[in-house]
């Protein structure tokens, strides 16, 4: 399965925009998508306080899974070591629908 990794953000949100700014320095295997989550209701009404947020994705099935939230500590390549076992673990699993726990 292809997953693509999805940083869910919003407008003017700092923290959003460091760490999209930390994805884009690394050379991710993964395609990088950012769904800015005030555009869609469904969306807003489940991170809206959360962001950001990473997902991994199956563009097939539309499905996705939150990964664990990474420490703001995680540079360059620590960062990537972490993302490659949290897109491990998601890809192991079955992508779906999120819950809405």
């Amino acid at each position: 399965m292809a997953l693509t990794l999805v940083l869910f953000s919003r407008t003017g949100c700092c923290l959003c925009q460091q760490l999209e700014q930390r994805l884009r320095r690394l050379e991710l295997p993964w395609p990088l998508e950012v769904r800015r989550i005030d555009a869609d209701p469904a969306l807003r009404l489940r991170y809206d306080l959360e962001v950001p947020v990473l997902a991994a994705a199956d563009p097939g099935s539309g499905g996705w899974r939150d990964l664990p939230r990474p420490s703001p500590r995680l540079q360059g390549e620590a960062l990537g070591r972490w993302l490659e076992r949290a897109m491990a673990t998601a890809a192991q699993a079955r992508l779906g629908p999120p819950s809405s726990d």
